[in-house]
């Protein structure tokens, strides 16, 4: 009997001893090399998550592309749609081409009436002198109310805050305080 309870208590430590092995292995690898495969792991689940959105998304797109073949009206309709929205929007920028040039020839007109002003006035020997600050819209009306409230204003008789020679630039005329740039090379430090 001694001989049939010799192989069952060998067996159990042979057991032992493989798991001790394992266990001082891989406790030294997850000592070693823990946080870094704990964040590969992470990284792997995020991956598989978006490739598995992607897939889903890749499917969905060629279910709704079988369908669309198989469905030629679907198809007609869309392409229907499409022109119309195309149209509309060609005649939006139409719309808007013609308001631009409605504006450019109304501004090349100002500017030609203002050039015959000019020479008129020139003509009679007088100066030209054109109110800038009155809108354009005034100007056209003729003489009225006025219903702006823009009122042009000559030079002002103030005397300025400093001397017409002051330039800050120059380092000049400007109080005590005058900063000069530091030397050029090489720091003498040691």
């Amino acid at each position: 009997m001694d001989r049939a309870e010799e192989p069952l208590s060998a067996r159990p430590a042979l057991e032992t001893e493989s798991l001790r092995f394992l266990h001082v292995t891989v406790g030294s690898l997850l000592a070693s090399y823990g946080w870094y495969i704990l964040f590969s792991c992470i990284l792997l689940y995020i991956v598989v998550q978006k490739l598995s959105l992607r897939l889903r998304a890749l499917r969905q797109r060629q279910l709704d592309q079988a369908e669309a073949v198989l469905e030629p009206d679907v198809v007609v309709k869309r392409q229907e749609a499409l022109a119309a929205a195309r149209l509309r929007m060609q005649e939006d920028l139409n719309a808007q081409v013609e308001k631009h040039k409605e504006k450019l020839r109304q501004l090349e007109e100002e500017k030609r009436r203002q050039k015959i002003e000019m020479w008129d006035s020139m003509q009679e020997g007088r100066s030209y002198k054109r109110n800038s600050g009155r809108p354009q819209e005034e100007e056209e009306d003729g003489p009225g109310p006025s219903t702006s409230s823009v009122i042009p204003k000559g030079k002002s008789d103030k005397k300025p805050l400093r001397g017409g020679g002051y330039n800050p630039l120059t380092g000049e005329g400007g109080g005590t305080c005058s900063w000069r740039p530091g030397r050029r090379g090489p720091s003498s430090g040691g």
